[in-house]
C-alpha cells in the first residue's frame, strides 16, 4: 500500500512540476509589446494612470491604477496586463515626476517695520512650496533696520527643483508714533440672525453658528426659538506649539446644552499642530473629549498659524497632508471631517484636500470657486440667546 501512495504522489508531483515548467516558460517567452510616450514627466501632484503614457499594448490592463505622484524624481510603475495570447503578465516603465511650481513669497508691495527692529525679514515673511519644505530665502538690496526710511528690495526665494520666485517690494523703516492711531467713534456694524435666514435660507440650506468660550453663557433654547438649526462647537485649542491640550472652558456646558436643546452639534479644534504626529495626537485628544455626547456634524480641523509657518518646514503638500492626518483619525472613529479655512489661504496655499470644506470669507457674497460644505459668513453676527457677536454659518445640504 505504501509503495502505491508513495509512486502516486511523485506522479502528481511530477505533473504539478510539469504544469509550473509550462506555465513558467510560457509566461517567460511570452509576446510583450509595449510601446510608451514620448513625454515621460508628470508634474508633482498631478492625475494620471497606468494608462496616460502609453502608446500601444499588445492586451488589456487588469488594473489601471491611479500613480502615486507625492514624490519629485524617478519613479517605476508596475502593472499587470493580459496579452493576446491571454497570458498575464506584469510589466513595467518610468516616469519622472517634476515640480515646475515656483515658490509662493506673501507679500505685497510694502513691508513695514519699526527702528531699531532685529532683521529677520526672510523668516517673518511667509514663504513656501508645494514640495519643498525649506526653500532658500534671501533678500536682495541694501537696507538698514536702525535707519528710518524706504528700501526698494527683492525677496527672492528658491526650491529645490530650482524654481524661484522674485518679488519687489519697498521697505519702510518707520519711527513709531508713540499712538496706536486714532479710535473709531462709529457703531460697529451687526449682522442679525433673521437677515440671515430671510437671504439664504431654502431647502437646500441650513443656518447655525459656532461658538467658544467668547460667547460666554449660551441660552440654547432661545437659540433654538430664534431659528438656529447647527451650532459648532470649540472644544479646545493648545498651550501654543507643543503645548498642553486646553479644553474650552464653556465646552461641556455648550454641548450639554446644545444636545439638551435638540440642536444638532458639530466640533472644531483651533490646533498649533508642526507634524503629522501631532496633528494625530490632537484628533485623539478631541475623541476623548466628546465620549458621551451626541455630535453628528463634522470635527474640523481649524488651522491658522501662518505667522509661524517658516519654523514649521513645512511644504503645502505636507500642511494638506498633516490635515488629512488628523481627519483620517475622525472619520475612523465614525465621525465626519472637515477643513476650515479662510479664502485667502485656502486659494494660496492648501492644497486639494480629502475632505469637506468650511469656508471662512465674510462677505454677502462669496466668489470662492472650490467646492464648500459650510460657510462662515461674518463674524459680527446677533441672535437671541447670545449676548454678544457670534460667527453665522449657511450649511449646504447635498443634493442627489
Amino acid at each position: 500500500m505504501k509503495k502505491y501512495i508513495i509512486i502516486g504522489s511523485i506522479i502528481v508531483i511530477v505533473l504539478i512540476g510539469g504544469f509550473l515548467t509550462w506555465h513558467y516558460l510560457r509566461v517567460k517567452y511570452a509576446n510583450v509589446e509595449l510601446v510608451l510616450k514620448e513625454d515621460l514627466d508628470i508634474e508633482f501632484l498631478s492625475d494620471a494612470k497606468v494608462s496616460d503614457f502609453i502608446e500601444s499594448l499588445n492586451g488589456e490592463i487588469i488594473d489601471d491604477k491611479k500613480i502615486d505622484t507625492t514624490k519629485v524624481g524617478n519613479q517605476e510603475v508596475v502593472f499587470k496586463y493580459i496579452n493576446e495570447d491571454n497570458i498575464e503578465l506584469e510589466c513595467s516603465y518610468n516616469i519622472n515626476v517634476v515640480d515646475v511650481t515656483p515658490p509662493l513669497v506673501w507679500l505685497n508691495g510694502t513691508y513695514n517695520v519699526n527702528v531699531g527692529s532685529e532683521d529677520t525679514l526672510a523668516d517673518d515673511i511667509l514663504c513656501g512650496d508645494d514640495f519643498d519644505s525649506n526653500p532658500t530665502c534671501e533678500i536682495i538690496g541694501d537696507y538698514n533696520m536702525d535707519e528710518a526710511g524706504s528700501y526698494d528690495l527683492v525677496f527672492k526665494a528658491t526650491d529645490s527643483s530650482g524654481n524661484v520666485t522674485e518679488k519687489e517690494f519697498t521697505l519702510n523703516v518707520r519711527v513709531p508714533s508713540g499712538s496706536s492711531g486714532p479710535s473709531s467713534s462709529g457703531t460697529r456694524s451687526r449682522t442679525e440672525f433673521a437677515d440671515v435666514i430671510a437671504e439664504y435660507k431654502t431647502e437646500n440650506t441650513e443656518i447655525g453658528i459656532d461658538v467658544s468660550k467668547w460667547q460666554g453663557d449660551i441660552d440654547f433654547d432661545a437659540l433654538k426659538s430664534a431659528g438656529v438649526e447647527f451650532v459648532i462647537i470649540r472644544v479646545g485649542t493648545a498651550d501654543g506649539i507643543d503645548g498642553e491640550y486646553l479644553l474650552d472652558s464653556k465646552f461641556k456646558q455648550n454641548i450639554e446644552g446644545a444636545n439638551k436643546a435638540g440642536i444638532p452639534v458639530g466640533i472644531y479644534f483651533y490646533s498649533y499642530a508642526n507634524s503629522k504626529d501631532r496633528a494625530i495626537a490632537d484628533a485623539k485628544w478631541i475623541l476623548k473629549q466628546i465620549e458621551g455626547y451626541q455630535v453628528d456634524l463634522p470635527i474640523a480641523f481649524d488651522w491658522e498659524n501662518w505667522s509661524f509657518y517658516n519654523e514649521f518646514n513645512l511644504s503645502f503638500f505636507g500642511l494638506t497632508d498633516m490635515a488629512n492626518s488628523f481627519l483620517n483619525v475622525v472619520e475612523d472613529a465614525g465621525y465626519e471631517g472637515m477643513l476650515y479655512s479662510s479664502k485667502t489661504y485656502l486659494e494660496n496655499i492648501w492644497l486639494n484636500t480629502d475632505y469637506p470644506v468650511w469656508l471662512a470669507h465674510y462677505t454677502s457674497k462669496t466668489n470662492y470657486a472650490g467646492a464648500f460644505s459650510y460657510w462662515q459668513l461674518c463674524n459680527n453676527g446677533r441672535v437671541s440667546g447670545i449676548n454678544g457677536d457670534v460667527d453665522i454659518n449657511i450649511r449646504y445640504l447635498a443634493t442627489e
